[in-house]
């Protein structure tokens, strides 16, 4: 069983719910103590609870986590900064055991993920309801965001030097056109941090864009890159067509992506719309390695998804209403 880290805070229902309602909750329980730093008492080692709690959720499903992070159009942009964060901690984790990092190495970069924009997280949000590009005063505290959030850490007892200075140098890049210092020689860590953080913004939806097709970003990932060992790695996590992807098939029909499999270009799909194009009563799984049900192609118009409940494409029982819940 999942157990929450701030489990003072939890009620009976969040206790009750799926997988699925569990990934939801986390970023109201990030805000919840964001707000307060850097006077939470205790900080650093809620940061490692939480960050312990979400490892646990990973590895309790993989691709549900990467779902979650591809399927955004359900979560309210008010919460952009929190999810955003939680979802760079999630492909850092990733990252970092595809690179066999060590546990303690792996369990360091998904802190500085949660950590990186913390006195940001509320402008994050703004900045993507917002239907203007971004303003200079948004702009000035967007650059000065990763030492104020070192500032903020050390103040909340944070000595851990690796956590700090993956932190300090998340937005450096090693030509020196990064930022706040210009730094070209920068920390191995920073540098997957950075690529998980500009990966996962691109895919995400903000009220001026939509958000980059997947396989449009892994691409520029890719190019900038040189096809190095970092996307590398995002491309074999994410495979061609993540979960949350939706595809048209071989067969006619249309279906949402659920499993990867061994063959980045033939995960399990789960089908929503038949060959008529008319809605399935059940969301039976197709395997794409397969010619008859092969992909053909992505889908443009993902408000199919929008409406269909996540715990329908995986097999999960619905999570029941809060009244029908009984404190254990």
């Amino acid at each position: 069983m999942i157990h929450s880290p701030d489990a003072s805070e939890q009620t009976a229902v969040r206790r009750s719910q799926n997988l699925f309602s569990l990934w939801d909750g986390c970023a109201e329980d990030m805000r919840k103590v964001m707000s307060k730093v850097p006077h939470y008492p205790n900080f650093a080692s809620w940061v490692g609870e939480f960050s312990a709690w979400l490892i646990e959720l990973v590895d309790k499903d993989v691709d549900v986590a990467l779902y979650h992070s591809v399927r955004q159009e359900t979560q309210h942009l008010y919460y952009y900064g929190y999810n955003h964060s939680i979802h760079t901690a999630v492909l850092s984790l990733l990252l970092a055991r595809r690179l066999r990092w060590t546990e303690d190495r792996s369990m360091c970069l998904v802190k500085a993920a949660l950590t990186m924009n913390m006195p940001i997280l509320e402008l994050q949000g703004k900045m993507a309801e917002q239907e203007e590009p971004i303003r200079e005063s948004q702009r000035i505290l967007i650059q000065e965001h990763p030492q104020q959030s070192v500032e903020w850490l050390t103040l909340s007892g944070v000595a851990d030097a690796d956590w700090l200075g993956t932190v300090a140098e998340h937005h450096e890049r090693p030509d020196g056109s990064g930022y706040p210092m210009g730094k070209s020689e920068v920390c191995e860590a920073a540098v997957a941090l950075r690529v998980a953080d500009v990966f996962l913004a691109k895919i995400s939806p903000r009220k001026v864009r939509a958000p980059l097709p997947i396989q449009e970003a892994a691409k520029q990932l890719f190019r900038e890159d040189h096809g190095g060992a970092l996307s590398t790695a995002v491309i074999k996590e994410f495979g061609i067509f993540p979960p949350g992807e939706v595809v048209k098939l071989a067969s006619g029909e249309t279906g949402v992506v659920v499993r990867r499999t061994n063959n980045v270009k033939c995960p399990i799909v789960a089908v929503i719309r038949d060959a008529s194009a008319k809605p399935t009563v059940s969301t039976p799984q197709r395997d794409t390695s397969k010619p008859e049900h092969a992909i053909v192609g992505t889908v443009a118009d993902k408000s199919v998804v929008a409406r269909m409940p996540p715990e329908r494409l995986y097999g999960y029982a619905a999570v029941p209403s809060p009244a029908a819940l009984k404190t254990p």
